[in-house]
């Protein structure tokens, strides 16, 4: 692990946006065409030798870090939490990417699906896992449709009752005649690192994350 390079996993999409001005104040200025948007490319080069990134989906960035693929990553809590893998060191909140994990029912059924009243409940969404869990700390068994996109349209078709997915406006909810009734979980990115590559080389690995800490 010491004598190759550190890969840095980062999410596409509005997070990779709001990346880019933290990535630039810790020093790392990727190639070229990792801004050009033709690109087919996956891994590339910054300035440091040691350190190359790559660009995956949100969700991959933690199975990537805790696979040992890359030993840096920025992730989402919401994806954190979903995997809940053990290889996953966070060491810090970078304070972008904030938004919130929320239950949301169809407009004319606010007040009839009270979960504290009910033992068994569908859910449309892409956080299976997650959503289990809080629902099981209540003893309501939640049966989870996975889905990768598009819940808010699950209960007009009849898939299910209810939605758990990310909100940051609720434009979206409201587009799709939704109510936000729950909070589960306030979401921001993180830094991850993993567990392993972190103690067989430490010097690396904690020289970054103080880079990324001083650019905060």
């Amino acid at each position: 692990m010491i004598n190759k390079k550190l890969i840095l996993a980062v999410p596409k999409g509005r997070i990779l946006k709001e990346l880019m001005p933290l990535l630039n104040k810790a020093g790392i200025e990727p190639e070229d065409d990792f801004s050009n948007s033709d690109s087919r490319k996956l891994q590339f080069t910054t300035n440091h030798d040691n350190l190359d990134i790559i660009r995956v989906r949100a969700f991959d960035v933690a199975s990537f870090v805790a696979y040992g693929g890359a030993q840096i990553g920025v992730v989402g809590s919401d994806v954190i939490e979903e995997y809940n893998y053990e290889e996953l060191y966070s060491p810090m909140d970078l304070n972008i990417g904030g938004c919130r994990l929320s239950v949301a029912v169809p407009n004319e059924d606010i007040g009839k699906n009270d979960p504290a009243s009910a033992s068994h409940i569908r859910i449309a969404t892409k956080y299976p896992n997650l959503t289990a869990r809080h629902y099981a700390q209540r003893g309501v068994q939640a049966e989870c449709i996975k889905l990768n996109g598009a819940m808010e349209i699950a209960p007009a078709l009849g898939m299910a009752g209810q939605i758990v997915d990310l909100v940051s406006t609720g434009s979206t909810l409201k587009a799709n005649n939704l109510t936000e009734t729950e909070t589960i979980l306030e979401v921001s990115s993180r830094l991850v690192v993993n567990r392993t590559a972190l103690k067989t080389n430490p010097k690396h690995i904690n020289g970054w994350i103080e880079k990324f800490r001083a650019a905060l």
